[in-house]
């Protein structure tokens, strides 16, 4: 079996979800479990002020596309070009473009599985990135996007905060 790769397919603005839906009920339709593995919308954390409060919201972080992790070829090609609201796959011409390692970092897409010798309720140190030498409890684990999820202090108040498996060392 080819391998499986992430694709950006453009939609219509305002369509992501639907495509996303879609593609989803086309997969389980047809029997592509095996070869259209996930659809992705990524999305963000955006503060937004309206009237003096603060709101926490989710917005799209590309929108307009959606991301696929599928196996190439004629049938899941078709599948996904004809699915309604899609334009395209971006890339030249007509040749889809599968996203490199560097390209994904940034979504929190991860393509190797780190293996971790620590646990929920363990003590960790971080060892990189902003809270380098924060040390803390694990208080959830999400091996899909390979993050830990530990409580710091800030401003005196414990606040969760997501840490990358590999930025992370049991203590």
């Amino acid at each position: 079996m080819a391998e499986a790769n992430w694709y950006v397919v453009h939609t219509y603005s305002g369509y992501e979800n639907k495509v996303k839906a879609n593609i989803e009920k086309t997969i389980e339709n047809r029997h592509l479990e095996e070869e259209i593995l996930e659809v992705r919308v990524p999305m963000q954390d955006v503060v937004e002020v309206k009237n003096g409060a603060k709101k926490n919201v989710q917005k799209k972080m590309f929108p307009g596309y959606v991301l696929i992790n599928m196996v190439m070829n004629d049938d899941t090609w078709y599948v996904v070009r004809n699915t309604r609201g899609v334009t395209g796959f971006v890339g030249p011409g007509s040749k889809p473009v599968p996203l490199t390692e560097v390209e994904m970092r940034p979504l929190g897409i991860k393509t190797e599985n780190i293996s971790v010798d620590f646990g929920e309720g363990d003590m960790i140190s971080v060892i990189a990135g902003v809270w380098k030498d924060t040390v803390g409890a694990v208080q959830r684990m999400d091996y899909g996007k390979q993050t830990a999820t530990i409580n710091v202090e800030l401003f005196g108040r414990e606040t969760p905060v997501e840490i990358s498996f590999a930025e992370i060392k049991k203590m």
